[in-house]
């Protein structure tokens, strides 16, 4: 990555899932990083425990419960000690499905439920916004710095033919907003940083596992390379494109 210094500092959260892992396995690729702070729920997670354990003095667990605030807070306070700032912050994490607590794309009206619907916008969009709230003080200093949050394509409103999957559709609406929101703040508070929404494409995660059949051919992406595509696009940002929303491939996504 060309526009990230020598002694980088970023982090990545949700970062046992199958984007934030890769995204933690391509940054420390990377020889300029110094250190990537990876955020989740369950840190001892195999795959994270397995890339911790392998890159001990580059890689930093933190347990976050993203839903929860005061975890938030208390991962910012724990970098900060640690670093005075970051380079980077990927949130890479989402919620469409979870059978246990009856979560699932809504077909028609008559399947909203408002426990789906506080779920999937705590997650999808109070979470990226709360992050930046509690981790601006890292973000602002004098050298280049991108916040980007893993957004949907099936969250732009001006794109939106199929109607359906009310929650996850409307959260992701409501997290594009937020992202545009701080772009428009940040570039009067601290223009060096440089916020995007970004869609990586269907990719073989479990997110997306149980609608997989219906995905064309040559359509659905591996996570090495949806996140190889998403660090070419946060590389290739300049200022001019804080607060707008990109595919993997590049291309702006209508809100």
């Amino acid at each position: 990555m060309n526009h990230l210094p020598d002694a980088a500092e970023v982090l990545v959260m949700g970062a046992s899932g199958g984007i934030g892992l890769e995204f933690c396995r391509q940054l420390l690729a990377q020889p300029q990083v110094s250190r990537v702070w990876a955020g989740a729920r369950r840190p001892d997670a195999e795959g994270l425990a397995a890339l911790a354990e392998a890159h001990p003095d580059r890689l930093q667990t933190l347990a976050v419960d993203v839903t929860s605030e005061a975890d938030i807070a208390a991962a910012a306070e724990r970098i900060g000690a640690g670093t005075p700032r970051l380079h980077l912050v990927v949130n890479a994490f989402g919620l469409l499905h979870d059978e246990d607590r009856g979560i699932w794309p809504e077909k028609r009206l008559e399947d909203v439920r408002l426990e789906s619907l506080e779920a999937s916008f705590r997650v999808n969009a109070f979470a990226p916004i709360l992050i930046a709230r509690h981790l601006l003080p890292l973000l602002t200093h004098r050298e280049r710095a991108v916040y980007a949050s893993l957004s949907a394509r099936v969250g732009s409103i001006g794109d939106n033919r199929l109607g359906g999957w009310y929650a996850y559709r409307a959260a992701k609406a409501a997290q594009n907003m937020f992202t545009r929101g701080l772009a428009v703040e940040l570039g009067r508070r601290a223009r060096q940083v440089i916020c995007l929404a970004l869609h990586p494409g269907t990719t073989d995660t479990p997110l997306s596992q149980p609608f997989q059949a219906r995905v064309p051919e040559g359509k659905l992406f591996s996570t090495e390379y949806a996140v190889g595509c998403l660090l070419a696009v946060i590389d290739g940002a300049g200022r001019e494109d804080s607060g707008r929303f990109f595919g993997w491939d590049g291309e702006e996504v209508p809100w």
